[in-house]
């Protein structure tokens, strides 16, 4: 007999019309469940993967949501709870274009940004998610973070610091909302190609250079597919790994070996 992998229900996907947020949003709907994205400025890409998505037979909404009012947040998951019912998984996707500076050339206002969209964003998730969870007998949350958290790639801190934050409240989320049928999880993402990578190496920022080093670092000797965070995540949230909470999985071609 097959598992069900999900219940009644969608997976909201915070940041689902990046380049990785939508793979693995699509990775959701092909395991078989509904799906909700949010968007701040790709209106166009989030309309196009709603017909993507119901294309393979399952339902799908998208939401213009801004991660650092708490109210924008509160009002998208109303409306999710509205569109599918219920919100059995939550994915943390979003986050800025990530300049790539040492530390100590960081601006006040790089750093803000960083912040505010990040880990604010995801404390105003967690604020908005947490009692409908509770109230509907539980759910996942899927944060994904970063692969610097194994080994510091340099002047990458602007994602990495804000991250750490987040892979903490994971933790406390894990720790705290068990009782309540609630995990979380972490994909720590390495290189991948597409959305913020991709960006960057058409700026010339991720040079021949940069590629052919970076490659040395890692096990695996090609950089990754956004549908393989995808994937992670999917499992991470499904039935499958209902007695995994409070853990990371490194999909980052052996990164940090």
């Amino acid at each position: 007999m097959e598992q069900v992998l999900f219940p009644d229900g969608a997976a909201l996907v915070f940041g689902g019309s990046g380049g990785i947020g939508r793979a693995v949003a699509r990775c959701f709907a092909e395991a078989g469940t509904d799906v909700a994205i949010t968007y701040r400025r790709k209106a166009e890409v989030a309309s196009g993967f709603v017909s993507d998505c119901m294309s393979l037979g399952r339902q799908a909404s998208a939401h213009l949501t801004d991660l650092t009012d708490a109210d924008s947040v509160r009002r998208t998951v109303e409306q999710v709870i509205a569109a599918h019912g219920r919100i059995h998984t939550v994915v943390f996707a979003a986050g800025p274009v990530v300049e790539q500076v040492p530390i100590a050339d960081v601006t006040p206002e790089l750093w803000r940004q960083s912040i505010e969209t990040e880990t604010f964003g995801f404390f105003n998730v967690i604020a908005a998610v947490v009692p409908h969870m509770r109230a509907a007998g539980g759910g996942s949350f899927v944060h994904l973070g970063s692969a610097g958290h194994v080994k510091w790639p340099k002047k990458d801190g602007l994602s990495v610091a804000p991250k750490a934050a987040n892979e903490a409240l994971v933790r406390g989320l894990a720790r705290e909302e068990g009782a309540n049928g609630i995990r979380a999880n972490s994909v720590l993402v390495g290189v991948i190609e597409a959305g913020m990578f991709l960006e960057l190496k058409e700026r010339g920022v991720f040079h021949d250079h940069w590629i052919k080093e970076t490659l040395k670092m890692l096990s695996v000797k090609r950089f990754g597919k956004p549908e393989e965070i995808g994937h992670a995540a999917v499992f991470l949230a499904s039935a499958r790994a209902a007695y995994i909470t409070g853990q990371q999985i490194s999909v980052s071609g052996g990164f940090g070996l």
